[in-house]
């Protein structure tokens, strides 16, 4: 099992969600973030100079089984790429263990629905 983090911009959320149910991923965790990238900006408003280097993004946290590692992350890739700086990253990490609290299911059949998914 691998969780999979990704960091995308919030005008690409949708397209990506999409494209994770187009290839069988049903459930994840998101949250809107801050961060600092590569560029440093001033903008002034009615006089008024604002630092808009944080930016803001999606940070995404997918937790699939080996076999639909690779579809995710080029669902991901694909959908949430628009070619210019600020596209975001993909940071894959080993699960040890996984868990349903509901039927006590352990490990990657924890991670989905009998029947609907070999």
């Amino acid at each position: 099992m691998k969780k999979i983090e990704a960091i995308i911009r919030k005008t690409k959320f949708d397209d990506v969600k999409e494209a994770l149910s187009k290839v069988g991923i049903d459930f994840f965790s998101y949250w809107e973030v801050r961060g600092i990238g590569q560029s440093r900006e001033e903008r002034a408003f009615r006089g008024i100079v604002y630092d808009t280097s944080s930016i803001e993004r999606i940070k995404m946290s997918i937790v699939v089984r080996d076999k639909n590692l690779k579809n995710t992350i080029n669902a991901i890739m694909e959908s949430a790429k628009t070619g210019a700086i600020g596209d975001g990253k993909i940071f894959v990490v080993d699960i040890e263990e996984s868990y349903r609290i509901r039927t006590g299911e352990a490990g990657d059949e924890s991670l989905y629905i009998k029947g609907k998914e070999e």
